[in-house]
């Protein structure tokens, strides 16, 4: 990579460390730092929303999917759209005003508020633990990004070196630091895409008539896709709207009600069409650079096993002139830490506030609780670290992620806000039992029946379970009476 590259890839990280170095002087007390002093309007909002959703596990995912069936991928944020508007209308009004009059700073608080104590605590885990992987899957995106494109580096050396920057940003910044960034953060993956990766790669391959005689049509068509994968795709993402701690944080950090549904809807346009369809677009352009030996330099000639993931990244560091290599370098890097930063700070919040809370009381808005968010942070940031040194798969990563928590925590949530007698042994027992069987399934590795997801049975476990528990509590109690 050339000098000019770096230089600019070292003053974007330079610039998002100072970000939160003065973050870190002006946050007072724990609210400034998990709930920036709730206080943020909806276009702050609406693209760190959008940021963290769709981030780098997504982009360099997106790009995956773009490498192995084309277009047809970018139904996989439809569902992002749909989740951001359909959580705008029937989520934000009750959540925010509960909010605004209890002082929330996590999700699970809604759960103790609606259960008990215990509950609440079961939800903590199960998010915490969801969130340590989901971070770790955006330190994994990175590292993938570094290594295709600085051939010196290795992916260990990578992983590292991108964990370090995003965990010391993060950890000293708090939500504040993170919201602006990501705001920055999402402008430059945007104008990057727009402006350098696309019609740059696109007159690099040849264009149109090339990518039609390489892939065929097939990868122009948005019906090259299973329907069993559309299913998957919509029970694990569509759900996490109603989950996400990170989505939670950004209601109770808004202005007002109007501000963050106004968040949402945003949000869901830069989901889709706009970052679905140039994530797969650059990756069906990596497909054809592939299997025309643009790749053939670097290890790749057609034929060579090559990770769809890697494929963008790749496309990049072959095409882009100097200069433009390190704008597009920093855009994509934009979109990993916008993402790693905020599930770092959703799990430190489940953390201390929803599992330590009676060692560490974090009401108490002194210096010193915020001081002790912080170590927290940094500490799962590591955590986190060792995670994604274990894994290869990025888009992998990241559902089971979100399936985990999806599984054990949407059908508590639904009774809890929308139910008339919300059981809390019913939803102690429907969110272990959710969680579990879909790691079960997803460690054994079963084939499941029309290849759906596991999570589609571990919703429907947490489901039937729920119903069972709380009707056989009902009836003992009738047989009391």
């Amino acid at each position: 990579m050339n000098i000019i590259d770096i230089i600019i890839f070292i003053v974007y990280f330079a610039t998002m460390l100072g970000v939160g170095v003065y973050f870190y002087k002006k946050n007072e007390n724990v609210e400034d730092y998990y709930v920036g002093g709730r206080s943020l309007n909806s276009w702050h909002i609406g693209l760190s929303v959008v940021a963290t959703d769709v981030g780098g596990g997504f982009s360099i995912g997106l790009g995956g999917l773009g490498f192995m069936i084309g277009i047809a991928g970018s139904w996989m944020l439809f569902t992002g759209l749909i989740g951001a508007w359909f959580s705008a209308v029937i989520l934000i009004p009750k959540i925010f005003r509960l909010s605004a009059k209890h002082k929330f700073f996590t999700f699970p608080q809604i759960f103790e508020h609606f259960y008990n104590k215990k509950v609440a605590l079961i939800a903590g885990i199960i998010s915490a633990i969801g969130y340590i992987g989901f971070t770790s899957s955006q330190l994994l995106a990175g590292a993938k990004l570094a290594s295709a494109t600085f051939v010196e580096i290795d992916l260990m050396t990578a992983l590292v070196i991108m964990g370090v920057i995003a965990v010391i940003y993060t950890g000293i910044g708090g939500l504040k630091a993170v919201i602006y960034t990501d705001t920055v953060q999402w402008i430059i993956l945007m104008v990057g895409l727009v402006l350098i990766g696309i019609p740059i790669s696109y007159f690099a391959i040849g264009g149109f008539d090339v990518i039609m005689a390489t892939i065929g049509s097939e990868f122009l068509s948005m019906g090259n896709v299973s329907w069993q994968m559309l299913v998957n795709w919509a029970v694990t993402i569509i759900p996490i709207w109603f989950v996400g701690m990170t989505l939670y944080q950004r209601i109770y950090a808004s202005k007002s009600e109007k501000q963050a549904k106004k968040a949402w809807f945003i949000a869901g346009l830069f989901e889709w069409p706009i970052m679905a369809f140039m994530g797969v677009t650059l990756g069906m352009f990596s497909r054809v650079a592939y299997k025309n030996n643009m790749f053939a330099d670097l290890g790749y000639a057609f034929g060579t096993a090559i990770d769809p993931e890697m494929g963008l990244p790749i496309l990049l560091n072959t095409v882009l002139p100097v200069g433009l290599m390190g704008l597009m370098l920093s855009a994509y890097f934009s979109a990993v830490l916008s993402t790693a930063d905020s599930c770092l700070m959703a799990a430190s919040g489940n953390v201390q506030i929803d599992i330590l809370s009676k060692y560490f009381n974090f009401k108490d808005n002194s210096k010193s609780q915020l001081l002790i968010s912080q170590i927290i942070t940094i500490t799962i940031g590591i955590l986190s670290l060792l995670l994604a040194s274990y894994m290869t798969n990025v888009l992998e990563l990241m559902l089971y992620s979100y399936a985990f928590m999806v599984s054990g925590l949407f059908i508590p949530i639904l009774v809890a806000l929308y139910g008339k007698r919300p059981d809390s042994l019913a939803a102690m027992f429907a969110m272990i039992s959710g969680g579990t069987t879909t790691v079960v399934l997803v460690i054994s590795n079963i084939h499941l029946p029309f290849d759906l997801d596991a999570n589609i049975f571990g919703i429907s476990t947490s489901a039937i379970v729920y119903y069972i528990v709380h009707k056989i509590k009902f009836s003992k109690k009738n047989e009391r009476k």
